[in-house]
């Protein structure tokens, strides 16, 4: 097997991805911390702040068996310094064939950003059939991955935006969605006051209600 179809059955089996945004490298440890001791040993670290890479790096050297990623990826260059620092997988907003092949050159895990049939297509053509569906609320949330299932058969979903304690069960009882990415554990407010013990008792929520 793979080390990335390895890495499919750990985020299948976590069933939440933690999409993170760290506006300081300090909290990575403290953060990622608290995941684990909440039971979801997994955070797409977003590169929508100058910390992300410091924080990927400072985050894997810290907990090595964790899996952790780097989200937000939007041109190769942000996705090899994700690679240097350690990610061990990367996500895109959108669907961007330069950051896949870059992906797929390097053996690296991607969830590639779709949310139109011509997106699911183009990943198809990389022979990726698990994707990120984003904005998932926006566009139309979990009634839109079922029509998409419809054409696309093969294709599982990693639905994100709008994902929260709410809907989280009713997104993963569909069986065309390997996990769903979400915020509400480790919002920004919780991590800029240090309130990480309310990240872990949300995190154990979260991991209780995926079941």
């Amino acid at each position: 097997m793979s080390e990335q179809m390895k890495l499919l059955e750990l985020v299948e089996k976590r069933k939440i991805v933690p999409v993170v945004k760290l506006d300081d490298a300090k909290d990575a440890v403290p953060l990622c911390g608290a995941l684990c001791e909440g039971g979801l040993p997994v955070a797409e670290i977003t590169f929508r702040t100058e910390a992300a890479e410091e924080s990927i790096r400072r985050a894997s050297k810290a907990f090595p068996d964790m899996l952790i990623g780097a989200g937000t990826i939007v041109n190769t260059e942000q996705a090899k310094r994700a690679a240097d620092a350690g990610a061990k997988f990367l996500v895109t907003p959108g669907f961007s064939r330069k950051v896949t092949e870059f992906a797929i050159e390097n053996s690296l895990l991607i969830f590639p950003g779709t949310c139109t049939p011509t997106e699911i297509m183009a990943a198809l053509e990389y022979d990726l059939n698990i994707v990120k569906f984003f904005p998932a609320k926006q566009y139309g949330g979990l009634d839109t991955i079922k029509a998409l299932s419809a054409p696309f058969p093969s294709v599982r979903f990693m639905p994100t935006g709008g994902v929260s304690a709410a809907n989280l069960q009713e997104f993963l009882a569909y069986k065309k969605i390997i996990a769903c990415g979400g915020s509400w554990m480790v919002k920004d407010v919780y991590i800029k006051e240090g309130r990480f013990a309310e990240i872990t008792r949300l995190t154990k929520e979260a991991v209780e209600l995926a079941g």
